[in-house]
């Protein structure tokens, strides 16, 4: 199926003839001597493409997206309607604000695209060198074919996928780093091909290899160097000999290497995942509460329809004689005439609905985002970077998470190690200075045979110095990887403080540094040749035959050496877990108390065996070895059965014990979070003694917490513990419980045997998980990750959840959560990229969730609720007034009235609002983590809240609509007698309402600045302004001017001010007296009632 889908892929993103499973390719497009004809093959170029539009299709396919949303397509049809059926307002009135927020929507698209054009762009035209005809030709990256032979020089990005052909060093290796493909910011080693000519013009060769295929850490092929009247040399080529697009040169001068891979059918390419569309809980309030206000609009015109027929069936109301019908009126169908009635009158209160609110909404969401970017707080000198905003629409799914996914080693760890101890042969062995001790080591429990001691002590640091693919960097290189303290007295070919070591492991440089420290100093790596100094400061040289590499699923690495005397060593080094099966019992049980006690003290552990190989036994593992490596079909589970193979029978020597420190304030950001109610969850690979360690050291388990085990051990009884643990009443005795589970166990949970038993074990787990304080999953494949957060998210309740790490095996957890952070690291890192945040480091979490999600939900909540609330309060008078006009669909404002109220006289006040405002101040929110569980659940856009909005603008509307008509009881309210008419009437009506609905938000305002001063007083001025200048001047375009001077004349009449004065404060008063009035509940609810704007 992965092939199927590999293929189907390839096949949208090039035109070509039908695949086969491998590839063919002539390096430097020359056809090779015994070929008959030479046909080249055709690949697809070059060109990355990540654009989503063009010039030609962006107006149609943007259109037809936005279209796609219900809320923009139902604007659509009201305005089709007012444009085809003869409705009492204007086509104007909802266009307008339909073409302000398509047009504003599309031009924050166009623009994203632009940007994604320009880097594609970017990328496509970069200069590269390719060889031609035996000279060196400046390209642009796009025109690479399959095949070209491709200069590329140090710090240099990798254009295409390349096979290494030549390198500047003398070796043969290359240094990589592929943070921006999966996160390892540390130094990788490729390999040339050997046997290759130096001139590569004249190098006849073809590349046999595999399909294009997204695994970045797979390449399986072979090479075919043709020589005149010779066999052609057949040479296997891995991951170690090809180079990755997207990954940058280090350390190396100049490379060449033929591109196999280009454009879309690159690894990076093939990888590329655009992000699922993350949808957050206020979205699907607003979606609620829009169905509920829809049915109100319907209820309001069935009303209206039908009281205007039953209005018109008595006699004379129909047909009056001052009003009589035209023949085309009477020959209407009754039934359509009721039908243009009804989508009239749902044209005439349509506004209930606010087309606005989305663009708010979007505006607030993006320049709110900035106020994360701008926190000073989040800046982190040692890298120099602050927090990074990659979507800005879960702002405030900050303010909401339940749930805290997070990586152990890299987040909650420094992922920076330090050599701490060992253990050689059962006795411990601490470091101390080496000036004060003879050979740099300390046994701290035991006596032992000094002599045979000192054998074993430096066959392990020999280990130690050859167990590994660390690299020595040269010399005035750039900034040094790993900086090495001195040591005296050792004749090293350069100063040492100019070393350093690259290595693709944080732990390898530990290792080697830990023997270093003890008098064993690695050299370096030369054709082939290893060289270490030992203690007496003599050089030794051991002949590399192999490197077994490491993988997740061996979870071991082994080296094949020979000494300068003939012998043939295995070193070996990996997880206790995978080392002690595979060497004597009795060697185990010495050691293992070490192991296990370090763990436990939260050190990452490692042993470390050998083997000596004999002639015959080495030449069947070389033999092996060189066979599954030729192999293009199952290469990797041949390599693995010779690994295992070779990996047996081995001597325990001894284990290390190294240090990831805490990251900065880990301890105070989980107890801050747990405080707020959220339930952390840690997610790791590393081995459960050491997680859980830093479980207590980061305050995840306290000393109290009663600690529930389902791993490997217990499995045997595990069923019954699982029904155990359900059955258990949890609200006894006020208990914290935490829950442990390694990996294997939870593939037999989420797979059991039978397929009838996974929903029953499923939800005992996730019941089990659920009323613990804590819950440790150790052991994990990334996969795993992944498939617990997507247990978490699915369950009942549908809990917002929130996944934070640093590497590339975070990524899947990161996608899958309602919110995904990413840690910075010192390069950019896959997880920050796929990330809809980043910060710096851990402790930031705190603020971001704490302050930040806080107020960004409180904020957005108001937002959503005010824009239902005011548009309530603007077409409940309306929807009354046609009880008194004979339901004739005649409009209670003007147009220019209905058209800018969302736009212009109300927007601007509660966008500044929903992006300043601070019920509650940060420091406040920050020291009193309980605060956030007050806003938890959604609470703020829940039923009871909306139902206070809406009763709030429907008590407002009728007060506004019955003040202003008790006031017309009397419409002669000038002095000189004369009388207001209906354009009066509703414009009075709509002065009181733009005042109140704006006074209302400013009562709601607790942190004031003069942004919010500036927009409240000045809408109202600009109100008060417009109204003068729209009445004060005949417009030509007009074919009615209904308001010429009615405003100036309104207010002419001391008893139309009096009128809105009262209103407004009538208005007013429910909402004051509430907040003098109503009591505190709950420990914190003192800040929050002084705080919030409504009750819960």
């Amino acid at each position: 199926p992965c092939c199927y889908l590999v293929k189907k892929l390839m096949n949208k993103s090039c035109d070509y003839e039908k695949r086969v499973d491998s590839r063919t390719i002539y390096v430097g497009h020359r056809p090779c001597p015994d070929t008959e004809a030479f046909i080249p093959s055709k690949f697809c170029d070059n060109r990355i493409v990540s654009s989503k539009y063009t010039v030609w299709n962006f107006l149609p396919k943007n259109l037809f997206e936005q279209f796609r949303r219900i809320a923009n397509f139902y604007f659509l049809i009201i305005f089709l309607v007012q444009v085809i059926v003869d409705t009492p307002t204007s086509p104007v009135t909802s266009g307008l604000p339909l073409f302000f927020v398509i047009t504003v929507t599309a031009i924050k698209q166009g623009y994203e695209d632009w940007l994604r054009h320009k880097a594609d762009n970017e990328v496509n035209k970069y200069p590269v060198t390719v060889l031609e005809d035996g000279r060196s030709v400046k390209k642009e990256s796009e025109k690479i074919k399959v095949g070209d032979v491709v200069e590329v020089v140090e710090d240099e990005t990798f254009p295409c996928d390349l096979i290494l052909l030549q390198s500047s060093r003398e070796d043969g290796t290359c240094f990589v780093t592929t943070a921006s493909l999966d996160g390892e910011s540390n130094h990788k080693t490729h390999y040339t091909v050997p046997d290759t000519e130096k001139d590569l013009q004249a190098l006849p060769a073809t590349i046999e290899c595999e399909q294009p295929q997204p695994d970045l850490y797979k390449f399986v092929g072979r090479m075919h160097i043709y020589k005149p009247e010779q066999e052609p040399a057949v040479r296997s080529l891995g991951p170690e000999n090809l180079l990755l697009k997207g990954a940058t040169l280090k350390n190396t001068k100049k490379i060449y290497g033929v591109a196999v891979y280009t454009g879309m059918e690159t690894k990076m390419a093939l990888n590329y995942q655009g992000k699922s569309q993350k949808r957050s809980a206020v979205e699907k309030s607003i979606n609620a509460f829009l169905l509920v206000y829809l049915c109100i609009l319907i209820s309001k015109a069935v009303v209206c329809t039908t009281l205007k027929y039953v209005w018109q069936s008595k006699e004379g109301q129909d047909e009056p004689w001052y009003n009589q019908k035209t023949q085309k009126e009477k020959d209407t169908n009754m039934y359509l005439k009721m039908f243009t009635d009804f989508l009239s009158f749902m044209v005439l209160f349509n506004f209930i609905i606010p087309v606005s609110m989305y663009v708010t909404v979007e505006m607030q969401k993006f320049l709110g985002s900035f106020f994360i970017t701008w926190d000073k707080d989040f800046f982190d000198p040692e890298i120099q970077e602050g927090a990074l905003v990659n979507t800005s629409d879960l702002n405030e799914e900050l303010g909401q998470v339940e749930y805290v996914f997070t990586d152990k080693t890299g987040t909650l760890t420094q992922n920076n190690m330090e050599f701490i101890e060992c253990c050689i042969d059962g006795f411990q062995y601490k470091h101390r200075d080496t000036r004060s001790e003879l050979d740099g080591f300390t046994v701290t429990d035991g006596p032992v045979n000094k002599l045979q001691q000192k054998e074993k002590e430096e066959l392990f640091l020999r280990a130690l110095c050859l167990c590994h693919t660390v690299q020595v960097k040269e010399a005035g290189s750039e900034v040094l990887a790993d900086q090495v303290d001195g040591i005296d007295g050792l004749l090293l070919p350069q100063p040492e403080e100019e070393r350093g070591f690259i290595a693709s492991s944080p732990d390898e440089i530990a290792l080697v540094r830990g023997a270093m420290e003890y008098g064993f100093t690695f050299l370096g790596l030369e054709s082939k040749s290893m060289k270490i100094k030992n203690r007496e400061n003599n050089i030794e040289e051991y002949k590399l035959l192999h490197v077994l590499n490491f993988d997740p699923v061996r979870r071991r690495m082994s080296v094949i050496v020979q000494t300068k005397s003939g012998e043939t060593l295995l070193f070996c080094k990996g997880a206790d877990s995978s080392i002690f099966p595979r060497v004597r019992p009795e060697e185990v049980d010495r050691i293992r108390m070490h192991v296990e006690r370090n763990a436990t003290e939260g050190y990452r552990t490692l042993c470390v065996a050998y083997k000596q190989l004999s002639a015959e036994e080495y030449a069947v593992a070389d033999t092996g070895l060189r066979e599954a490596r030729l192999a293009l079909q199952d290469r990797e589970q041949k390599l693995m059965a010779m690994y295992n193979q070779v990996e047996t029978g081995m001597s325990l020597i001894g284990a290390t014990a190294v240090e990831d420190r805490l990251q900065e304030e880990a301890a105070e950001t989980m107890e801050a979070l747990q405080g707020a109610g959220m339930k952390v969850w840690v997610l790791t690979g590393d081995k459960m003694e050491t997680a859980k360690s830093t479980c207590y050291a980061c305050r995840l388990f306290q000393r109290g917490t009663e600690l529930l085990e389902l791993t490997v051990r217990t499995l045997e009884d595990g069923r019954l513990k699982l029904s155990f643990l359900s059955c258990r009443s949890w609200s006894t005795a006020n208990q914290d419980y935490g829950f442990i589970i390694d990996g294997a166990t939870l593939s037999l949970v989420m797979n059991p045997p039978r397929e009838a038993d996974a929903s029953q074990y499923r939800s005992l787990f996730l019941q089990i998980c659920q009323n613990c304080t804590a819950v440790l999953c150790c052991r994990m494949a990334p996969l795993q990750k992944a498939q617990i957060v997507k247990m978490v998210k699915n369950s009942k309740g549908s809990p917002i959840t929130l996944s934070i790490g640093d590497g590339a095996n975070d990524v899947s957890m990161i996608l899958e959560a309602h919110v995904g952070i990413g840690i910075k690291g010192k390069e950019g890192r896959q997880a920050v990229r796929n990330s809809d945040y980043a910060i710096p480091k851990l402790k930031h979490l705190k603020k971001l969730l704490l302050a930040h999600g806080h107020l960004y939900y409180v904020r957005i909540a108001h937002l959503v609720q005010y824009f239902f609330y005011k548009n309530l309060c603007f077409i409940l008078p309306q929807f009354l007034y046609q009880f008194f006009c004979g339901y004739s669909q005649q409009p209670l404002y003007d147009a220019a009235y209905l058209t800018m109220y969302n736009i212009c006289f109300t927007s601007m006040p509660i966008l500044a609002y929903s992006l300043l405002e601070q019920h509650i101040s940060m420091e406040i929110l920050l020291d009193n983590a309980a605060l956030y569980r007050e806003i938890a659940n959604n609470a703020m856009l829940r039923w009871r809240p909306f139902l206070y909005w809406t009763v709030l603008g429907i008590f407002q509307g009728l007060l506004f609509f019955f003040g202003v008509r008790f006031l017309f009881s009397n419409p002669a309210l000038q002095d000189n007698g004369q009388v207001f008419g209906n354009w009066s009437y509703g414009t009075i009506v709509f002065t009181v309402l733009v005042f109140t609905v704006t006074l209302k938000l400013a009562l709601d305002t607790r942190h004031w600045t003069w942004i919010n001063h500036f927009v409240i007083w000045g809408s109202l001025a600009f109100y008060v302004f417009f109204s003068f200048f729209w009445g004060g001047i005949i417009w030509p375009f007009l074919k009615q001017q209904r308001l010429y001077f009615v405003f100036a004349n309104m207010l002419s009449s001391v008893s139309a001010w009096l009128v809105i004065i009262i209103l407004i404060l009538l208005s007013l008063l429910p909402e004051i007296l509430l907040v003098v009035l109503r009591k505190p509940r709950g420990p914190h609810s003192r800040q929050v009632y002084l705080f919030l704007p409504f009750p819960f």
